[in-house]
């Protein structure tokens, strides 16, 4: 009968405790997909790297109303078969509140048609098809669109003072997106496209096209491709004797690229979002933390994944921690300083930003110029 007694007592004590306690919150979930696996591995690993560090700078700043943040990651392995299981289980199994695609464009198009139905804001990273956003309101992008960057591409060979160009186009989502532009880019500037090529992802040999491109004799070539591609691409043209400026783009934006093109990545142009020689405390103060955090240098996918992050967590800042709607018009009329740029979203939830030139010399990227103006708004829905 006492013993009975007694372990009442405790029970009744074990619970006014829990009760008297403090409340302990549940984590703030946000997904993330990348592929982390496979040939796109090392963009996975740096867009992972940047999104890990706006996470950990935001919680040790207290998180969101003093929850902590957590991110979720899957593997996409930047594959559209992939992502659609992955963006399910994010929105089903996990309940995230917002998620970030830090990988290619063809896996987040996939995965965008998930998070538009469960009304979960999505921000892409550095995807560039125009797709993505228009399928739907709950789609961000806080990169410059392909169409634009390959705009850019054209004025930088305008610029140059160059009038015929060989084009070379990687066949998916990023490289046609990027064609697209310069040729609409290139009429508008008296550039003559005076071949054309395409290429596929698993491509590392390019001695045919090589050899056409040479015959063709223009005075610049613009080649759409990804580090992995470039690399071997760019080095083919040097050792066949192909001698004029190339322009590249944001896929060309990592070691990995000057790593694999050796003496040849010297004097390549690459048009993207990171400029390592930026002024702005906000550029600065990021390529320092990440070379601590990740122990290698930043790139354009890491500066971009770490944006796209920050953008979702500051959003959830002023929505309180709530997804959805609150969500989403948080980041529809939010401005973000960040590092690569100051970014807003238009009626399409795009960004108007400059786009950063760097050229590779002595084997590291450095600024070359700035492309601004026009030529670099994205499209809305006022403007058509």
């Amino acid at each position: 009968m006492i013993q009975s007694h007694r372990k009442q007592l405790l029970t009744t004590a074990a619970i006014c405790a829990a009760l008297a306690a403090p409340t302990a919150f549940a984590d703030i979930k946000i997904g993330f997909n990348a592929p982390l696996t496979g040939f796109a591995a090392a963009d996975g690993k740096s867009s992972l790297e940047g999104a890990k560090l706006a996470v950990a700078q935001a919680n040790a700043k207290g998180g969101i109303n003093g929850e902590k943040i957590e991110l979720v990651v899957y593997d996409d392995q930047a594959s559209p078969k992939e992502a659609v299981p992955v963006a399910t289980k994010l929105v089903e199994k996990d309940k995230v509140v917002g998620a970030v695609s830090g990988s290619y464009s063809g896996s987040t198009r996939a995965a965008a048609g998930i998070f538009q139905q469960a009304k979960v804001p999505y921000v892409t990273a550095y995807a560039l098809h125009p797709d993505i956003t228009l399928t739907g309101d709950y789609m961000f992008r806080s990169s410059t669109m392909g169409e634009v960057q390959g705009r850019a591409g054209a004025q930088l060979v305008q610029n140059l003072g160059k009038k015929k160009a060989a084009l070379i186009t990687l066949k998916n989502d990023f490289g046609q997106a990027l064609a697209a532009g310069f040729k609409e880019g290139a009429g508008k500037f008296g550039v003559q496209v005076v071949s054309e090529y395409e290429y596929g992802i698993q491509d590392r040999q390019f001695g045919a096209l090589v050899s056409k491109v040479k015959s063709d004799n223009p005075d610049v070539i613009y080649a759409t491709g990804y580090y992995f591609n470039a690399g071997p691409l760019v080095s083919q043209l040097r050792a066949a004797g192909v001698t004029v400026p190339v322009i590249g783009q944001e896929g060309y934006d990592s070691d990995k690229f000057i790593e694999i093109a050796g003496a040849a990545a010297e004097g390549v142009y690459v048009t993207t979002s990171l400029d390592r020689d930026s002024e702005s405390p906000v550029t600065k103060s990021f390529i320092a933390e990440f070379r601590k955090s990740a122990g290698f240098n930043a790139d354009m996918v890491a500066a971009s994944a770490y944006t796209a992050t920050s953008v979702l967590i500051e959003s959830l800042k002023k929505s309180g921690g709530k997804g959805g709607e609150a969500l989403k018009n948080a980041l529809a009329a939010g401005t973000f300083e960040t590092p690569i740029g100051k970014l807003a979203f238009n009626d399409l939830h795009e960004v108007k930003k400059d786009v950063q030139v760097q050229i590779v010399k002595d084997k590291a990227f450095r600024r070359h110029s700035v492309i601004t103006g026009p030529l670099v708004t994205p499209p809305s829905k006022a403007g058509k």
